[in-house]
């Protein structure tokens, strides 16, 4: 197998949610590997910031992931600047929220966990990704040809193990939320289900789980995160870069439909 299989050289790749911890990490590493990035958030600032810093003429576009309007604009912006789109790569997402003025622990119990924020989810993670396969994918099938990468999580494979979340004194500091695993899960299904529809269309779909990402969390988290994995930590956000730039490139050329696990072993106990 030759080495070039893996370069994104000529291919125009998008990334939403792309100021994320994930999302910027990935920008650099699809760029390093040769591909335009069409640097996509609804942090348009950010993004520009992001953009600046990559190879290859990459861009940053404003849009938001669930506003059919928006990302319209966004395609016909980047086809313009490009011509074609050969990659999808949807990061963008949101975690638990809680207001300020009142107890995390109280909120995030499922027995008073908010509609409000269950709906913001559904929007967001699995709404805003459908509406960004639908618009890019759109693209890609009539070129016949490219590679959409949906991020999901381990929580969507697992449950969510609440005991992470208790400090060193047992006490729990709040409940993981159940949208946010809900959402995840669905991203694997719908994976799948384009990946069945796209296929005669030469497009591939393939799922992104990563584990638990660094970024200053407190210290009792990290411990017990840690602890649970094979490899005994949590990861870095380049240590994704790799299996990303595998999936868009032609060295995944028969890979459709897959769920790829990064995850330091945690759910292979």
């Amino acid at each position: 197998m030759s080495i070039s299989l893996f370069s994104l050289e000529k291919k125009t790749v998008v990334i939403t949610g792309a100021c994320g911890l994930i999302g910027k990490a990935l920008c650099k590493g699809v760029s390093d590997a040769g591909a335009r990035v069409a640097v996509c958030d609804i942090d348009y600032e950010n993004a520009v910031k992001i953009a600046d810093d990559l190879n290859n003429n990459s861009f940053a576009v404003k849009v938001d992931v669930t506003d059919r309007d928006s990302l319209s604009k966004a395609k016909d912006y980047i086809i313009y600047k490009t011509s074609s789109i050969e990659g999808l790569v949807n990061c963008a997402a949101v975690n638990d929220t809680f207001k300020k003025n009142e107890s995390k622990l109280e909120q995030s119990k499922f027995e008073n966990f908010s509609i409000d924020v269950w709906e913001e989810s559904i929007k967001v993670n699995l709404t805003g990704t459908f509406l960004s396969c639908q618009t890019f994918g759109e693209v890609m099938a009539k070129c016949k040809k490219g590679s959409i990468i949906n991020i999901a999580s381990t929580y969507g494979i697992v449950a969510p193990d609440q005991s992470l979340y208790r400090n060193e004194e047992g006490k729990q500091i709040f409940y993981k939320s159940p949208s946010y695993p809900t959402t995840k899960g669905g991203i694997i299904s719908f994976t799948r289900y384009l990946a069945a529809y796209w296929g005669k269309f030469g497009i591939r779909v393939n799922t992104l789980s990563p584990g638990g990402v660094y970024d200053k969390q407190e210290e009792f988290f990290v411990k017990k995160y840690s602890e649970k994995t094979m490899l005994g930590r949590m990861s870095q956000p380049e240590e994704y870069c790799g299996a990303v730039i595998f999936l868009i490139s032609d060295a995944s050329s028969y890979m459709t439909g897959a769920n790829l696990i990064i995850d330091g072993g945690w759910t292979a106990w």
